[in-house]
């Protein structure tokens, strides 16, 4: 079985943000996330899942059920605004972030991420990846490509000097 990836753009829907402060807290605090603030601090999923309906509607609650539903030890890729991409891994369960700092970036849905210490040029990055990046978007979405997985997981690997 292949282990799932996932492109997290991890980029605001609020226009207000400016673009990159949610990657950067991100990798700075070893999370990966979605934006979707709400009134009060849910405490659980299901309470964050109908916020998020009440105050951005269904599509940005499914959207947040499917982020939350992804295994962990599946393989995130994001960019920074020097187009420089960062792969990481998911290492646990959803958790609402309502601290200031993640209301400020709209990066309140998150889970812990081991980011790679370094980021890769686009030359290194599996062309799936850069496929599904090239496409645009703010949504958090899984990427099918037949190469994302196995090279995700190569590079991985050598970065960490496994295998």
């Amino acid at each position: 079985m292949t282990t799932p990836v996932y492109r997290a753009p991890m980029r605001s829907r609020d226009d207000g943000v400016a673009p990159g402060v949610a990657v950067e807290r991100a990798l700075r605090r070893g999370i990966c996330g979605v934006g979707g603030r709400v009134d009060a601090a849910p405490v659980s999923l299901e309470a964050a899942l109908a916020a998020v309906d009440r105050r951005h509607g269904e599509r940005m609650a499914r959207r947040l059920e499917r982020f939350a539903a992804v295994p962990e030890g599946a393989f995130v890729w994001t960019r920074d605004l020097d187009g420089l991409f960062w792969l990481g891994r998911l290492t646990g369960s959803w958790r609402y972030d309502g601290s200031s700092d993640a209301l400020g970036c709209d990066l309140v849905h998150v889970r812990p991420c081991d980011w790679l210490a370094d980021p890769m040029a686009p030359g290194r990055v599996p062309t799936g990846v850069l496929q599904s990046f090239a496409r645009g978007g703010r949504n958090w979405q899984r990427i099918h490509a037949g190469d994302a997985s196995p090279l995700s997981a190569a590079i991985w690997e050598g970065a960490r000097g496994i295998g």
